[in-house]
């Protein structure tokens, strides 16, 4: 008898610690963000964590892991010539790509700023590129384009630039330059935050410039520039992560061809991972790429100070 009142007593305590529980004013929020933990704790944190572990081991995907301790990231920058390679092209297409498409998103945007009834409409068909960019068949109507027989060649030989036919995509020269005008043309989407960005300047500050005769670009400089550093400095972050990740364009269009000349980092990371089974390889080619990107994040953010305007600092 005593061990049954124990045993109420003990499920009493417990319903009563349940009921307090889901009477507290932050349990619902809890309820709410649980899918939010878990999912992260399972497809991200867990996959993250465990593709650490395999940078340090030799695993092909289908045997078992074997530790080998830091040898795949001394074979990557001493054995491995395609690994610097690659890493140097994917600085000079990420050099190239962000500051063109930045710039042509801030171009395009300070066409919309005045706004007609129009805009909408122009402002939904630049946005489009961004939103199938990334596609496959997109990436398949680009081989097209400036392969042999593509409507850039038409183009060019119309006008007297070329006299015969060339793949782009083939050629050494030019194979990553398609690359990065595909991905120039997708700047709809920080097209769309500069836009953000520009409709919150107050219309004062170039009311008073008039005042004083600032023309165009003195306005530019002194007022539009200044105000942006934000919007640019979010832009800059954004672009600089995507561009480093670039796998879908240069997968369908050239497969790091002609001679790697487009052999991309990611490209290059998921050839050793999935076509040569080196999943260990890989994964250590990741976590490379993680202290790249960290790194050159941490550097923008800690030189901000420098260039970024905020209206709160009263300056830089």
């Amino acid at each position: 008898m005593k061990t049954s009142n124990a045993q109420k007593t003990a499920c009493f305590w417990k319903t009563e610690q349940l009921s307090r529980f889901m009477n507290r004013d932050d349990t619902v929020g809890y309820v709410f963000i649980a899918p939010f933990i878990i999912g992260f704790l399972v497809f991200t944190l867990y996959p993250l964590l465990y593709s650490l572990y395999l940078s340090f081991t030799s695993y092909s995907g289908l045997n078992e892991a074997k530790w080998i301790g830091p040898l795949n990231y001394i074979r990557m920058f001493t054995k491995d010539p395609r690994f610097l390679k690659s890493l140097g092209i994917t600085f000079l297409y990420v050099g190239l790509y962000v500051p063109l498409r930045l710039m042509f998103a801030l171009i395009v945007a300070m066409m919309f700023k005045r706004g007609s009834r129009a805009t909408s409409v122009y402002r939904t068909i630049y946005y489009l590129p961004s939103v199938i960019g990334g596609s496959i068949a997109v990436a398949v109507v680009w081989r097209q384009l400036w392969g042999y027989g593509g409507i850039i060649n038409k183009v060019l030989m119309a006008v007297g630039i070329m006299d015969t036919e060339m793949s782009f995509i083939a050629t050494k020269g030019t194979a990553l330059l398609s690359l990065i005008v595909l991905s120039v043309w997708q700047f709809g989407s920080p097209m769309l935050v500069f836009l953000a960005g520009l409709k919150d300047i107050p219309a004062d500050f170039y009311e008073a410039a008039e005042v004083d005769g600032a023309g165009p670009w003195q306005k530019f400089w002194k007022i539009t520039f200044p105000c942006l550093t934000p919007v640019i400095f979010f832009n800059l972050i954004n672009q600089l992560i995507q561009g480093f990740m670039a796998f879908t364009e240069t997968f369908v269009i050239t497969r790091g061809g002609p001679n790697d000349s487009t052999m991309l980092y990611v490209m290059y990371l998921y050839e050793k991972s999935f076509t040569n089974f080196q999943m260990g390889y890989g994964s250590a080619m990741a976590w490379v790429l993680i202290v790249i990107v960290g790194i050159l994040t941490l550097f923008i953010f800690k030189s901000q100070n420098k260039w970024v305007h905020y209206e709160n600092k009263g300056g830089v």
